[in-house]
């Protein structure tokens, strides 16, 4: 999570997936956890959202799920972030321009919320 929350402010770039250059949603969840644990993730949130792994309620988040989004209010999943505890997560929104925290309880999460991942056990 230090790793994570280390990229607070880092500029949003579509496609990214650096912290020189700038990160999109799913860049930095891919980054994060190659960086920080070598553990190589799909780059796309739809990819996200298809992995094979344990997918614990919203009761049940811990520190380094992914939590996964539908913005575009489809089924589709098209935002990621990881969940940094104590009800917030992580994520690179195109709407603000950088990385930043946020909590999950606020309602256009709420709204949007599809799930989670855990890739750490």
């Amino acid at each position: 999570m230090a790793r994570a929350l280390d990229l607070v402010g880092t500029p949003y770039r579509a496609g990214g997936s650096s912290p020189t250059t700038g990160f999109d949603c799913s860049g930095l969840v891919h980054y994060v956890y190659r960086d920080a644990a070598g553990i190589l993730l799909p780059r796309t949130s739809a990819e996200l959202g298809a992995l094979r792994t344990p997918a614990p309620a919203a009761s049940a988040l811990q520190p380094g799920d992914v939590v996964l989004f539908s913005i575009k209010r489809g089924r589709r999943i098209d935002h990621t972030g990881i969940y940094v505890g104590d009800g917030a997560f992580v994520h690179a929104p195109s709407r603000g321009g950088r990385v930043r925290v946020e909590p999950l309880s606020e309602r256009y999460w709420q709204r949007s919320y599809r799930g989670a991942r855990r890739i750490l056990n």
